[in-house]
């Protein structure tokens, strides 16, 4: 059985890499781990292709830090790195109606648009970057594939880049909460808890697709396996597993992912200037 995880970090053996794997760490509040990999030869051994794979590590996401400013800096300044200039999309990805699938939509709630700002005369900011939000919920909910209603908002706005939040599953049960994922391949949504849409990707839509994330889930099974060392029974019943303060942990986490969004796209706005928006 394989090990379910969306995390590149959770899908390497450190002490063996491939030739086309490369990493480096770095951070001040949060312990970065960026992987890089030159080309797609490890999708078939791992499932990650082509592309940066940034990972920020540290304390439980759901409480107050006194570095909480300097959390909010490093995401945005790691964002940033990944985001051609323009027009950007920001789409939540996920089911607000579910709390530990609720981070996309409740980050996009938080995200300062002002696409509108810049075609209003009476309104316009020409500091600000162009930014539209949509959170448009689940298959299950509309009927619509999510890749689906992206590529048509993205055809009328045709922005230079999209940016995708979703909650992920991770192996390790230690990162439930702690650890915020930033890729520029794209995301399939509900790969990690065998639901998988289809992919969201550069390829699919024409720009940049960067997918940002937290996991709130691990899978049962996985857990065992993790600790034992076993392979597990495949039928014995399994279900997906949340930390007990999931709903402090979604809204705070969800919060700081847009903080850190909004500092990324307006980098002429200060920290004290997006908390006070929101």
């Amino acid at each position: 059985m394989d090990i379910r995880t969306d995390l590149a970090l959770e899908s390497f053996s450190f002490g063996s890499l491939p030739e086309s794997v490369h990493i480096s760490q770095r951070g001040r509040a949060f312990r970065i781990t960026e992987i890089t990999i030159d080309d797609d030869s490890c999708i078939d051994a791992i499932g990650k292709g082509k592309g940066r794979y940034i990972t920020l590590e540290g304390s439980s996401l759901s409480r107050y830090s006194e570095d909480y400013p300097i959390m909010v800096q490093e995401l945005a300044d790691e964002i940033e790195s990944l985001i051609p200039g323009g027009e950007v999309l920001v789409a939540g990805l996920g089911n607000n109606d579910i709390t530990p699938d609720a981070i996309g939509p409740q980050t996009a709630s938080k995200i300062l648009a002002t696409r509108h700002l810049n075609t209003d005369d009476g309104l316009f900011v020409p500091s600000l970057r162009p930014v539209s939000t949509l959170a448009g919920g689940v298959m299950g909910q509309t009927g619509i594939e999510t890749a689906e209603l992206i590529r048509s908002v993205a055809s009328e706005l045709r922005p230079s880049a999209i940016i995708a939040v979703d909650a992920l599953a991770c192996n390790d049960i230690s990162r439930l909460g702690t650890t915020i994922q930033i890729t520029d391949t794209g995301i399939s949504p509900g790969s990690g808890v065998s639901n998988e849409r289809k992919e969201l990707s550069e390829k699919i839509f024409g720009v940049p697709v960067i997918a940002v994330g937290i996991p709130t889930v691990v899978d049962m099974h996985t857990i065992v396996r993790s600790l034992t060392g076993k392979s597990i029974n495949g039928k014995l019943p399994n279900m997906m597993v949340t930390p007990r303060d999931i709903d402090r942990l979604t809204e705070r986490a969800s919060q700081l992912l847009a903080f850190g969004i909004n500092l990324a796209l307006q980098p002429t706005l200060t920290f004290e200037d997006v908390r006070g928006l929101f």
